[in-house]
């Protein structure tokens, strides 16, 4: 195997702006989809997304598998052709579970078309083709997360970033090359997808070959040996996504069938926006794990709570003003970003309630960081089952009785729950002794004010009747109350005045 020298600086950097540039991509691009589809079309995206996300329950923990497969053979511990037969085994899985799922779509396309989605003006023939359109692209990109497993594997990060942000921009402003030579309906719409669906996986696996070439020992036969030693590990893995996945797209799933396909549309819109809430936090957390684990390994317990701290601080600073803005802001926010003043009515309450609960769950996922840096997943897994135990039945009456903002109250409930009552319990186990430390120290000093400050403002801001001075208005917002995260933050404070300290000693050098 040809020595590849691999920068890590460059892969997190890599997986930041990727991360990033795909969620700003689709939230910049959701008013325009409106502009030229309309809201029951929109409301069809909004499916597909969820659909999408449902179809990742049946990699049942096969892909980081791989990912895990593919790193031990670049450290030696198995050779190519065993890799190769591992890879042969999963597509040949993964192709026959495709082909079933596209064929279920296909085949109910018109019962979900008649008796599922809630469609009001687009002709049901249309809403058809396009469920059966998705039948086909749902599974094409599910397979494409196979390939994308073994180039992560091989910390070819910074190759798939760039051709992540490729894919990313075909599949949503590609696309309105078709809206203006063929129409913006949602069969043009979920045609292209699935082109584009074809090109990413075709691309990804041509990468996925080039990688894992093929040995100079004889040919080994299909088996499914390999995969049955990494069941265990599968299975892990797999209960922790259907978890996750049951956690967040069950909501979505229901209002799917109770709402009017244009209220669906504007539910949508609204989790798109709250949505920023995870680009927030999310990227900062997976770069602090390998840290917070090594750490951890060298039985650092200073540093570990240092970084923790820091860490806590860090994703308080950022996430914070975000929420306060969607919180606070959202009706205005909803107008200047669609132009719609129905959908900011009507999607407002429902953004508001999603971005505290994603804020919530940004301040939620820190314990599970340190859980697995110190290999102790037990109260994590604990805590996910009882939030699916408690989530689910209420998720189902806030649905069928208040729609999207019952559901969204849900989520901001249950997810508040589990900071303020179930990260105690888990701190006691893998923290002891500094819960409260550390939520006076890296939480609260952040969180309220900047809170209170969102609150101020909205009281006394006057907004302007223009899109883009609304717009103007929101962000100096944002930046007043990023200011005031801040300052809150010892860290920021600290590392502010570091920076200041040399112009400040050469003014006072200067004055003397």
């Amino acid at each position: 195997m040809a020595t590849v020298r691999i920068s890590l600086k460059y892969n997190i950097l890599s997986n930041y702006t990727a991360q990033i540039y795909v969620m700003a991509i689709g939230i910049v691009m959701a008013p325009v989809y409106l502009h030229y589809m309309g809201t029951e079309a929109y409301g069809l995206i909004g499916f597909f997304t969820m659909m999408t996300a449902w179809f990742q329950l049946l990699d049942l923990g096969l892909t980081p598998t791989l990912v895990r497969e593919t790193a031990r053979y670049r450290g030696g511990a198995i050779g190519v052709d065993t890799l190769r037969v591992f890879l042969r085994t999963l597509e040949v899985i993964f192709g026959v579970v495709s082909i079933t799922g596209a064929a279920a779509m296909i085949l109910f396309a018109g019962r979900i078309a008649t008796h599922w989605l809630q469609v009001k003006e687009l002709p049901i023939q249309q809403v058809a083709q396009a469920v059966m359109l998705m039948g086909l692209a749902v599974p094409m990109r599910w397979i494409s997360g196979l390939y994308r497993g073994v180039v992560n594997g091989f910390e070819r990060q910074v190759w798939l970033g760039g051709y992540n942000i490729f894919i990313a921009t075909a599949r949503f402003v590609g696309v309105l090359a078709v809206f203006g030579t063929l129409g913006a309906s949602p069969v043009h719409f979920f045609a292209y997808q699935l082109v584009v669906a074809l090109i990413e996986l075709a691309g990804l696996a041509a990468m996925t070959y080039s990688l894992v070439r093929r040995g100079s020992g004889p040919r080994q036969k299909f088996s499914f040996k390999p995969l049955m030693g990494n069941l265990t590990f599968s299975l892990i893995i797999a209960f922790t996504a259907t978890v996750w996945v049951v956690a967040t797209q069950t909501d979505k799933l229901i209002l799917s069938k109770f709402l009017p396909l244009a209220e669906y549309g504007m539910f949508s819109i609204a989790v798109v926006a709250a949505s920023a809430i995870n680009a927030a936090g999310g990227p900062f957390g997976q770069a602090i794990l390998p840290r917070l684990t090594k750490l951890a390994a060298e039985k650092n317990e200073a540093g570990v709570a240092k970084l923790y701290g820091e860490a806590t601080q860090a994703v308080c600073v950022l996430v914070a003003p975000a929420v306060a803005i969607l919180c606070f802001f959202a009706s205005p926010i909803l107008l200047a970003w669609t132009g719609r003043p129905d959908i900011a009515h009507h999607a407002a309450p429902i953004l508001s309630l999603y971005a505290i609960g994603n804020g919530w769950v940004a301040l939620g996922a820190l314990p599970y960081y340190l859980q697995y840096a110190k290999g102790d997943l037990r109260l994590h897994f604990i805590g996910n089952v009882l939030v699916v135990a408690l989530l689910l039945p209420l998720v189902f009456w806030g649905a069928t009785h208040y729609g999207g903002v019952g559901t969204g109250a849900v989520w901001a409930l249950v997810n508040g729950l589990y900071v303020l009552c179930w990260i105690p319990v888990v701190h006691a186990r893998v923290f002891k002794g500094q819960h409260w430390k550390w939520m006076i120290r890296n939480i609260l000093p952040i969180a309220v004010p900047t809170v209170l400050a969102g609150w101020a403002l909205a009281a006394l801001i006057a907004w302007p009747a223009g899109r883009w001075a609304t717009l103007a208005v929101a962000a100096a917002a944002g930046v007043v109350l990023l200011a005031v995260a801040g300052c809150g933050s010892s860290i920021v404070r600290h590392r502010v005045m570091m920076l200041l300290a040399p112009l400040i000693a050469r003014i006072a050098k200067e004055r003397a």
